[in-house]
């Protein structure tokens, strides 16, 4: 039952605001369900895959998704998510929860001052530029996802609304299509480690398929203001968790010789 419930919290949350619930489900694992760091990143990691495939196919079929948009994110996505999986080997685990904390904040505030912008209020930027920006986010997404051990959602839709000119509700239903392949690269990955409470997974991800489904037709009744504002209140929620922990063990992350 506490899987269930954790499930269906980070489904909610995935399917509402587009992201794969991992920045969530995490520190509900760590804390509710007692599980080791590593175990709740890798389990976690199934959950935003089945968020990813349920509330994709939920938002494409309210014409929410675009294809061509979604398969450059992922395709550059899976270059570079291997990437910063190595890279935060090199950081301890506090300096990386707390910079993300910081990121957090700071997307979260550009988030908000996105109406005042100039380009918003002159139109969409010029195709190309629209392209570029999906490249580059694409393979900063990977990086980032690979080093914080989350989907991505909480990065790529703010950047996608803001630099790319692509509406909110389309933005979430690219992000939760374009998770998918690097997040499945990511579980499979620590799968192989040992870190996958597969004992919890019955109810996690009937509790994530259930809140996807009830999360992600709700966000289509809610208006583009009001879900920015639902989405940037999670966003600073979260941040305030990361910013929150205290010092504790430094954990030594290191690569079995062949896993590079």
């Amino acid at each position: 039952m506490a899987g269930l419930l954790v499930g269906l919290i980070a489904g909610l949350l995935g399917g509402l605001v587009g992201v794969g619930g991992g920045v969530i489900i995490v520190p509900l694992m760590t804390e509710t369900l007692k599980f080791r760091q590593h175990e709740a990143h890798g389990t976690s990691l199934i959950a935003v895959v089945f968020t990813g495939v349920a509330g994709s196919v939920i938002y494409y079929l309210h014409g929410s998704v675009e294809l061509a948009a979604a398969a450059v994110l992922a395709g550059m996505a899976l270059i570079t998510v291997r990437l910063g999986a190595k890279y935060c080997c090199f950081l301890p685990e506090m300096t990386l929860k707390r910079t993300f904390g910081f990121f957090l904040i700071f997307v979260a505030l550009v988030f908000l001052l996105k109406p005042f912008l100039p380009y918003v209020m002159e139109g969409s930027p010029p195709v190309w530029i629209r392209w570029i920006v999906l490249v580059l986010l694409g393979a900063l997404t990977g990086f980032i996802s690979g080093m914080m051990g989350v989907g991505g959602g909480s990065f790529m839709i703010p950047m996608m609304v803001i630099f790319a000119g692509i509406p909110q509700h389309t933005a979430q239903g690219i992000s939760l299509l374009a998770m998918i392949p690097a997040s499945t690269l990511g579980a499979w990955t620590h799968w192989r480690e040992g870190n996958i409470r597969t004992g919890r997974l019955p109810g996690l991800v009937a509790g994530v398929l259930t809140g996807v489904l009830v999360g992600g037709s709700f966000a289509h009744l809610i208006p583009e203001r009001e879900l920015r504002l639902v989405y940037t209140a999670i966003l600073l929620y979260t941040a305030l968790r990361y910013l929150r922990l205290r010092n504790g063990p430094e954990v030594v992350c290191t690569l079995k010789e062949g896993q590079g």
